[in-house]
């Protein structure tokens, strides 16, 4: 199958692409467009993080868990929002720690493609959803290829930084390799558990100090 990705991982992940829960992945939505069904975010986006953020630059992953079902707001970026579209609660929370932690002011755009620009790469481990339903397609065989994309990066790479927010990303450990990678874990920063331990844990600095450690620039967080 032909997919419409970045070079870097269409190579790397070229075996997925004729297996057959990604032709299950293709033959769902293209039914589900065919009765007219809305899906975010629009299919020229759907990769959009791979395109954002090459294999050979991903430096940091933050893992997020389905596309927002809103109109507007899904763009193939794990909790990013469009310019124009107000920050959703989780990212306003993300904002507040990275005040508390780096003194950023709370920027006014949720929008995180400056993010993706420097090696973080935002993955969704579902990459599409239908409209007002949240986790819809949690089970049409995405998180089978985004598992995949993890231990690529694991595989192939050195000294990332994993932040994994809330117990559904933590469960995504057991395919990363600690031994040679970063693993950053706290409460997810919805409004329901960032009082529970995401407001203070400081992943933010913390990432850049690994970074550095390793001789690599720090992520300019700042919108």
């Amino acid at each position: 199958m032909d997919v419409k990705m970045e070079e870097s991982w269409k190579t790397a992940l070229s075996a997925e692409f004729n297996k057959p829960y990604f032709m299950q992945i293709a033959a769902h939505l293209k039914t589900e467009r065919a009765t007219k069904a809305t899906i975010y975010p629009p299919g020229s986006l759907i990769f959009n993080a791979f395109d954002k953020t090459p294999l050979n630059k991903v430096r940091v992953v933050i893992l997020g868990q389905d596309p927002y079902h809103n109109p507007d707001q899904a763009m193939g970026l794990s909790f990013s929002v469009p310019d124009g579209v107000p920050p959703p609660p989780s990212l306003m929370n993300m904002f507040k720690e990275l005040q508390t932690d780096i003194g950023m002011p709370i920027p006014t755009s949720g929008n995180l493609t400056k993010w993706a620009e420097q090696g973080v790469l935002l993955l969704n481990a579902v990459l599409t959803v239908r409209a007002n339903e949240p986790a819809s397609h949690a089970k049409i065989g995405w998180m089978d290829f985004t598992n995949a994309v993890i231990r690529k990066i694991s595989e192939e790479k050195q000294g990332v930084v994993f932040l994994l927010w809330g117990k559904f990303a933590q469960e995504k450990q057991v395919l990363i390799d600690a031994t040679k990678h970063h693993v950053l874990k706290a409460p997810h920063p919805s409004p329901l558990s960032a009082h529970t331990g995401f407001f203070g844990c400081k992943h933010f600095s913390r990432t850049n100090q690994l970074l550095a450690k390793q001789g690599l620039d720090p992520i300019d967080w700042m919108i």
